[in-house]
């Protein structure tokens, strides 16, 4: 009976131990690239990327994130889904202010080659529009058409020739305020 007792004991304490790494925070070294769904701070605003994923205007399901013309053969349109936050009231580095969210984005693929964001639309509610955000505010905002849809973020839309597919990993770089950060997307 003693004995029983003990290796329970153990296999709790064992099961303590390996479910508490469970919940650290992984460290990254600087300019190593997070991965979707981890927010990286740049120029006071973290930035989150919650899904990267290919558009088919002529789909019904896309036709609301996309009204531009449709991407030439051997290229594909993908929209870049984010998130962008001003945590400043929660974060003791940074002062409680208004932050500007930044439109400097840029997709580079293994073999250097760079690629940047399409112009978005004034008029579409699902793309991403930079601009200056309150401490405790999102964009896109909370309610909003992009935040409640099935993504949760603003859209970022971009033309990759396929080739780029195969230069897997693609990286966000987010420049602002003299800093960047790098998300490695999900294609």
């Amino acid at each position: 009976m003693g004995l029983r007792r003990v290796l329970v004991g153990l296999a709790c304490a064992a099961t303590a131990v390996s479910l508490a790494g469970c919940f650290l925070e992984e460290e990254k070294d600087e300019g190593e690239p997070l991965r979707e769904g981890l927010a990286v701070k740049v120029g006071g605003i973290e930035y989150t990327v919650y899904i990267t994923r290919e558009l088919n205007p002529s789909l019904p399901d896309d036709k609301g994130y996309w009204q531009g013309p449709e991407a030439k053969p051997g290229f594909a349109l993908y929209g870049v889904f984010l998130q962008a936050c001003n945590r400043s009231e929660d974060d003791d580095a940074l002062t409680d202010d208004t932050y500007e969210a930044t439109d400097d984005f840029t997709v580079r693929d293994t073999q250097g080659n760079e690629y940047e964001p399409l112009d978005v639309d004034a008029n579409n509610v699902f793309h991403y529009h930079a601009g200056p955000v309150e401490p405790g505010t999102c964009i896109p905002e909370k309610g909003s058409l992009a935040q409640q849809g099935p993504t949760g973020g603003a859209m970022v839309p971009f033309l990759f020739p396929l080739e780029a597919g195969e230069n897997r990993p693609l990286e966000l770089e987010i420049h602002s305020a003299g800093e960047e950060g790098l998300i490695e997307l999900d294609l």
